[in-house]
């Protein structure tokens, strides 16, 4: 997967939007970020939870790791694109947009409008299992 893919993924989230931090590019939904790109290119972020970081991470240790720190133990997982396939990365941006878009929406914000887990999944394909 190039940085390109991986920020085709993001925009094609319902309301996402490219925006800059810390010098390098983010995707956003209600102004919250759910996905980045490391200045590398090489790698990118999805904000997940916990839980579903650990099961991503156990299906796919070479692709996705807790990213450094703090952010890492809340869930932010790094991804290195040279071993992820889009439809596991599509799947992880659809949980980083749904949980993003969720939280917007507690808080009042209605910047983004449509905003549905079914959208989102139509630019993110089934994941594909390993075989054992």
């Amino acid at each position: 997967m190039t940085a390109n893919q991986f920020r085709r993924i993001a925009l094609g989230m319902s309301g996402a939007v490219e925006g800059s931090h810390m010098d390098h590019p983010d995707f956003r939904a209600n102004g919250r970020i759910f996905a980045t790109l490391y200045p590398d290119n090489a790698r990118g972020m999805v904000k997940l939870t916990p839980g579903q970081q650990q099961d991503f991470i156990n299906a796919d240790p070479d692709t996705f790791e807790p990213a450094s720190g703090a952010w890492g133990r809340q869930g932010c997982t790094t991804v290195r694109l040279s071993k992820a396939d889009e439809a596991t990365v599509g799947e992880a941006m659809t949980l980083a947009w749904q949980a993003t878009a969720r939280q917007g929406r507690k808080r009042g914000q209605t910047r983004t409008s449509g905003l549905t887990p079914n959208s989102a999944r139509a630019a993110a394909p089934a994941r594909k299992r390993k075989k054992a």
